[in-house]
């Protein structure tokens, strides 16, 4: 015991000489969009954990949840600007200052959880993250496995397309998911996540959709009675840096800041595995939510796939790039 005790304070101070040499060895700031219990939260706490842990104590990291410093879209030109360290976001939101991260936005891209585990440890992530590099000035560290947006709205259950007419749903500013929900005969709501939550309590709008981790941390059950088990969107979430922080640091700390994204990544997939079936009973049981599956899903994903993704080929990268994509997920060329 004694023996293992030298071995690590070893460790410890080799880490410590390590990191000494690199510049604004501090606490950094993470601006996390969603409240606490969240899978945002929970990629969040474990990178702040492995950050501190790769770098021997000498950097750290704390989340502001709930928005606090700023909504999602925001917080992307504050870390490009270098005024904000991290944030971690929806991909949609990254989205307007990189248009090729549209492609995870795709209406039905992703048909389960491993397409998109496979597609963010493959080449496409790699080339999104040098995407935005070069358009935002922000570096993707990892993603968070949120899971499908489901919709929740107090108006009725919709459990078929004609359902969804007559309820106002609430769309990030997103060009892609707006013209989803207009496939659908909808016309959605673009709002600022931060306004969401009043908006949904004084009915501005019926609904919204976020995947049911977010409904359970938001606390959306207080606002909103059904929820429709729908399969349109996987969102992944990243994690980013302001890209002139990641260089201001010296080469040990760069690698120990990418070896934390990685295994946060890994993490966070894990605890989407463990925690959302849970969830989905919690928000029944704690709030009386009423869950409901859509009787022609099929019908929603020919519409918006026939209606969309044509539109968006260009901004995504190219047709190539979306048949790249799907041959790697070893689905069929459009």
């Amino acid at each position: 015991m004694k023996h293992k005790n030298k071995i690590v304070k070893v460790l410890s101070l080799t880490a410590g000489l390590l990191f000494a040499s690199s510049p604004f060895a501090a606490t950094w700031n993470v601006a996390v969009g969603d409240g606490g219990g969240s899978a945002q939260e929970a990629l969040g706490l474990k990178f702040s954990e492995l950050l501190e842990q790769k770098t021997g104590g000498k950097h750290k990291a704390k989340l502001f949840l709930n928005g606090q410093l700023g909504s999602e879209q925001d917080t992307v030109n504050d870390a490009a600007l270098g005024t904000l360290d991290f944030s971690i976001l929806a991909s949609n939101n990254l989205a307007p200052f990189s248009p090729t991260v549209g492609i995870l936005s795709l209406p039905y891209i992703f048909e389960n959880l491993e397409q998109a585990e496979k597609t963010v440890k493959g080449s496409v992530a790699e080339e999104l993250t040098k995407n935005t590099i070069r358009d935002a000035g922000v570096r993707i560290l990892g993603w968070t496995f949120s899971g499908f947006r489901v919709l929740s709205n107090s108006k009725k259950p919709i459990q078929k397309l004609d359902d969804l007419q007559g309820v106002v749903v609430r769309v990030p500013k997103n060009e892609i998911m707006i013209d989803t929900y207009k496939s659908w005969g909808n016309n959605p709501t673009p709002m600022a996540w931060s306004e969401t939550f009043t908006a949904l309590q004084q009915g501005v709008v019926d609904g919204q959709d976020t995947p049911y981790t977010t409904i359970y941390a938001m606390k959306f059950g207080e606002v909103q009675k059904y929820i429709t088990d729908l399969h349109y969107l996987f969102l992944l979430e990243p994690l980013i840096i302001s890209e002139s922080l990641f260089q201001d640091q010296n080469e040990a700390t760069q690698k120990a800041i990418l070896a934390a994204g990685n295994e946060a990544t890994e993490y966070s997939l894990q605890w989407l595995k463990e925690k959302e079936a849970t969830i989905k009973k919690s928000l029944v049981s704690d709030y009386g939510m009423q869950i409901d599956a859509l009787q022609d899903e099929a019908e929603w994903a020919k519409r918006a796939q026939q209606a969309v993704w044509p539109k968006f080929y260009e901004s995504v990268g190219g047709k190539a790039k979306v048949n790249e994509l799907l041959r790697s997920l070893g689905r069929d060329e459009v």
